[in-house]
C-alpha cells in the first residue's frame, strides 16, 4: 500500500485501520499535524491517554525524534490490539491495553496527549504531576469559544477554564480548524 501524498505512511495505515474497525472518532489531520510538530521538539517519553485505533499515536510518531518513545493506553482491548499491530515493528511506540491511570508509573512525560471529552483524565489536577517541567499537555476535541468565561453547549466550560487559569501551566487555546480547537499547556 502506498501512502497518500498528504499523510505520513504510519498515519495512512492508522486511518485505514480506523475505517476497517468502523471507528469514526479520531484525531483530525489539523490536530495531527500540530501533534507531529510538537512531538518533533520532545525527547524522553511522550504519552497518550485513549489510543483508539492509533491515529493520534501515528501523528505523534510521524514527528517524534529518534531519542524519544511513545507510550499509549487504550481501555478497549480490541482497539488496543489493532493499534498495536500498526506499531508492532516500531521500538519507539508501545501500545498497552489498560486504563490511562496505569501509565502514571512511567511519568513524567515530555508531552501528554489526551481527549478533552474524557473529563476524568483531562482534569488538570489529575495529570499535572505526570508532566515534567517544560512538558506539554495537548487536549483535543475542544469546541472553539471566543467568550470569557468559555461556554460550551450553553454552559461554562469548567475544564477549559481550569486549564487556562491553572498557575502550574502556561496555556493557550489554538484553533486548528473553524470548528475545532485544542488546548496546549506548558508546565512551568
Amino acid at each position: 500500500m502506498s501512502a497518500r501524498p498528504d499523510l505520513p505512511d504510519v498515519v495512512a495505515r492508522a486511518f485505514d485501520l480506523s475505517r476497517r474497525a468502523g471507528y469514526v472518532s479520531f484525531c483530525r489531520n489539523e490536530t495531527g499535524r500540530l501533534l507531529a510538530a510538537l512531538a518533533a521538539t520532545r525527547s524522553g517519553t511522550l504519552a497518550e491517554f485513549g489510543t483508539g485505533c492509533g491515529v493520534g499515536t501515528a501523528w505523534l510518531r510521524s514527528g517524534v525524534p529518534d531519542d524519544a518513545r511513545i507510550l499509549t493506553a487504550e481501555l478497549d482491548p480490541d482497539l488496543a490490539g489493532a493499534a498495536a499491530e500498526i506499531f508492532a515493528d516500531d521500538h519507539q511506540v508501545e501500545v498497552v491495553a489498560a486504563d490511562w491511570s496505569t501509565l502514571k508509573e512511567h511519568a513524567p512525560f515530555s508531552l501528554l496527549f489526551l481527549d478533552a471529552d474524557a473529563p476524568d483524565q483531562a482534569n488538570v489536577h489529575a495529570v499535572a504531576d505526570l508532566v515534567e517541567p517544560g512538558g506539554i499537555v495537548v487536549l483535543d476535541d475542544v469546541d472553539p469559544c471566543e467568550s470569557w468565561p468559555p461556554v460550551t453547549q450553553g454552559r461554562v466550560d469548567g475544564l477549559r477554564e481550569e486549564w487556562l487559569l491553572d498557575d502550574r501551566f502556561t496555556s493557550a487555546e489554538v484553533m486548528v480548524a473553524s470548528d475545532a480547537s485544542v488546548l496546549i499547556a506548558t508546565k512551568r
